[in-house]
Parts: structure tokens; sequence; C-alpha cells
């Protein structure tokens, strides 16, 4: 199982939002590159960035921050954050990130995410944003009545890294992960399923691996109030 401590951007700092308001948000870090510096020396090789700014406008990125983390480490990392569009993703990957994280235009359009998962196989990872169930998009202000059930049926064929599933209402709250809608999703598809939103303890990363349905995990806030020790997760890995 791989695991991803998650650095989430929004004016060049590190910060958490809860539930996805923008308007909730508490700054962990002024630096980002420290903080992905602090992971790899604890022995992480993954990163998961969210390039918040650009979810909102896709004319205002982090990208200068992404690039040095790239440069200053050997780290794995995937980005997500408002990529809509062809350019907006290989301007992304041409960083040389692992992999990038389609979410709202996954969804809206679909006939892209299957021209980039052509062009790039297994080098795009889609992020499915739920609540109850059904996705939401545009950073989580744009709600919509499709499951995401349905949805990962809709791309079960293509050349997917992963889906990361993100319930909203655990997201930020360190209620717990959903893991009886994560692992029904991962049952329901062949594609890998990363877990995101709720961590708050080192017991639910411990009942994510358990499931041996769920590949990975994406915390958050359970790292950055220290309600899980960095040098136990590690060991998880």
């Amino acid at each position: 199982m791989i695991i991803y401590p998650a650095i989430d951007l929004k004016n060049k700092k590190c910060v958490r939002l809860y539930k996805g308001d923008f308007a909730k948000e508490e700054i962990f870090n002024h630096s980002p590159l420290n903080q992905a510096e602090q992971f790899e020396q604890l022995g992480f090789k993954n990163l998961h960035i969210v390039d918040l700014d650009r979810t909102l406008d896709s004319n205002n990125s982090n990208l200068s921050v992404i690039k040095e983390i790239v440069k200053n480490t050997s780290l794995k990392i995937q980005v997500g954050g408002g990529l809509r569009t062809l350019e907006n993703i290989e301007e992304v990957l041409n960083l040389g990130v692992e992999n990038i994280v389609m979410g709202t235009a996954a969804v809206q359009n679909i006939s892209l995410l299957e021209q980039v998962s052509n062009k790039y196989p297994n080098r795009v990872s889609v992020g499915m944003d739920t609540r109850k169930g059904l996705l939401a998009l545009k950073g989580w202000t744009d709600q919509t009545q499709l499951l995401a059930s349905d949805f990962a049926n809709q791309i079960k064929n293509f050349k997917i890294k992963s889906i990361i599933f993100t319930d909203i209402d655990k997201d930020g709250t360190k209620e717990g992960v959903n893991l009886i809608e994560t692992e029904k999703l991962a049952n329901l598809t062949n594609i890998p399923v990363v877990a995101s939103g709720g961590v708050a303890k080192i017991d639910d990363v411990v009942a994510i691996k358990k499931t041996k349905k769920i590949a990975g995990v994406i915390i958050g806030k359970a790292i950055y109030d220290q309600s899980i020790n960095l040098n136990d997760l590690v060991k998880i890995i």
C-alpha cells in the first residue's frame, strides 16, 4: 500500500481546508519545499500535491513551488487541482512529476480523459470527490447527480493509474475515512483506488491496509497537527 503525505498549496503555502471550504483554511507551513524535504528525510517515497489556487482560477497556480519540490527531492509526486485542458496537464507533467490528477475535467470532458490516458498511459489519476456518493466538481463547489460508481464504470477500460476517492464530508475533519464506500468502489473496478479524506489516527491507516483492496491512502491534517506520528506511519509502507 502506498502512503501519500499531502501538501495542499494556496498562495505558495501549505494549508488545509475544512470540508473543502476555502474560507476555512489553516496554514501549516510557509515553505512547501521544507515540508516535502521533511517527508523525504523520514523515508516517504511519494507525495500528493493539490494546487488549490488553480482549482478556482486556471491562470493562478503554484507551478513554481511544485517545480522547486521536483527539482530538490526524489519523491514520486502526483499533482492535482484545476487541470482541465491538455495544455495545463502537459505543463505539469513536463515538470517531471510522476502523475497528474484530473477531477472536474475528467467528468465534464471524458474524451479529454481518454485522450490524455492514451497519450500518457498510467500517468493520469482520476479524483472522485463525493458527497453522499455523488460527484462534486470545481473545488467541490458544484454538486452533480452522477454516482462515483457509475463514472468508474464509464472509465473502466481507460489506461488510468488510480482513482483517488474522497468523501468531502470527511475531508479535514479527522473523523475517519469512509472505509465502506472506498472499499465498495475498489471492489467495483480494476483501477487501483486510493483513499482520501478524514484519516485521524494510525489505526485508520492499518484498517485501510487490512482491506487488501485499497491501493493507497492520502493523509493531510492528521500529519500536520501530529495526531499521527510520522515515524510510526512510515513503518507501515
